[in-house]
């Protein structure tokens, strides 16, 4: 296809008013014997993370629930884009379904030769649940709270190095939000992945860190590395003793979403009938106290509320990455 991601206001707005096209009746066919056979749910990320695990969760209960296997697809490379290409090139037939994750918001701006345009190829279904990162340092580092990281990195200016688990992550970005809100200068150190960066933050090779909180939880509450705030709007569950960083910096928000994703072109029936089950998936309570365990909150609703959702989402990123002029060699 060889289309460049642009960030048109028009097909944004597409993405936030969904809703309507599902009140057409056509595809009602499709919907009453969807599915007749085995789905798959392609995810761009490996097994282990807490999209796996939830994703894995989902498919379960829709199997149940269905009476037809749902299969958790595990595509990793390239922070998610081929796996999106995969589910874009697949047949819209609600057989070949995307994992939507916050990179598939970001990648429209950090990448600048994309083979698809997510917001004008994918369709929104649902989004599951928004896990907030967690801005941790090394105990070592003289710093117990949001406004004392502050002023110790305006007093030490480019002397702390956050990590982060690569270029154009949720990590690097909520790190770079956060310098663009405050006026701090760090250093950004990316790694290839989550754990060796927490390796090198752990041994006090890097100071600073915004992660996502399951990864870093364990290591929190061993007092291992010390917890200053969660980058979500809210307080966290799993942490509730620990404050936001909103609560110092006003309008600071930067947690990572999961949702629901189908090719455009999709029968709305499907779509609908896709919609309702994993709102019903996310009542289920096995799955919401998983949720509950790895920090993050169910979401649910309508195609058109994670529709609005993603557009958001890439509107913010494509600010912070242009503003900070980051770049993917």
């Amino acid at each position: 296809m060889g289309l460049t991601m642009i960030l048109d206001r028009r097909e944004l707005l597409h993405w936030g008013a969904c809703a309507a096209a599902l009140a057409s009746s056509s595809g009602s066919a499709h919907a009453q014997s969807y599915p007749d056979r085995p789905v798959r749910i392609v995810i761009g990320f490996p097994p282990g993370g807490s999209s796996d695990i939830i994703g894995r969760l989902i498919a379960k209960f829709l199997s149940q629930r269905l009476g037809q296997t749902f299969i958790l697809d595990n595509k990793p490379g390239a922070a998610s884009n081929i796996a999106t290409e995969m589910v874009v090139r697949a047949a819209p037939d609600g057989y070949t379904v995307l994992w939507v994750t916050s990179p598939n918001a970001i990648n429209a701006t950090l990448y600048q030769h994309l083979h698809f345009n997510f917001i004008r190829d994918m369709q929104p279904v649902v989004a599951v649940f928004r896990v907030p990162n967690v801005l941790e340092v090394n105990p070592s580092l003289p710093v117990k709270t949001v406004p004392e990281l502050i002023a110790y990195a305006k007093a030490n200016p480019g002397k702390l190095n956050f990590a982060s688990s690569g270029v154009g992550s949720t990590a690097h970005l909520s790190g770079e939000l956060f310098k663009a809100m405050t006026g701090v200068d760090m250093r950004h150190v990316p790694y290839r992945g989550s754990a060796p960066a927490l390796v090198d933050l752990l041994s006090g090779q890097v100071q600073v860190m915004f992660d996502l909180l399951p990864a870093s939880i364990g290591h929190i509450r061993a007092d291992k590395l010390r917890a200053l705030a969660v980058t979500s709007a809210a307080r966290s569950d799993a942490l509730p003793q620990i404050p936001t960083i909103a609560e110092f910096v006003p309008d600071y928000e930067a947690s990572t979403f999961n949702g629901v994703g189908v090719p455009a072109g999709t029968p709305p029936a499907i779509v609908e009938a896709l919609n309702k089950q994993i709102n019903a998936a996310l009542s289920d309570s096995t799955i919401k106290s998983r949720l509950a365990d790895l920090g993050a909150t169910g979401l649910g609703g309508s195609p058109a509320e994670f529709g609005k959702l993603v557009a958001d989402e890439t509107t913010k990123w494509a600010r912070i990455i242009k503003s900070a002029d980051i770049k993917i060699d």
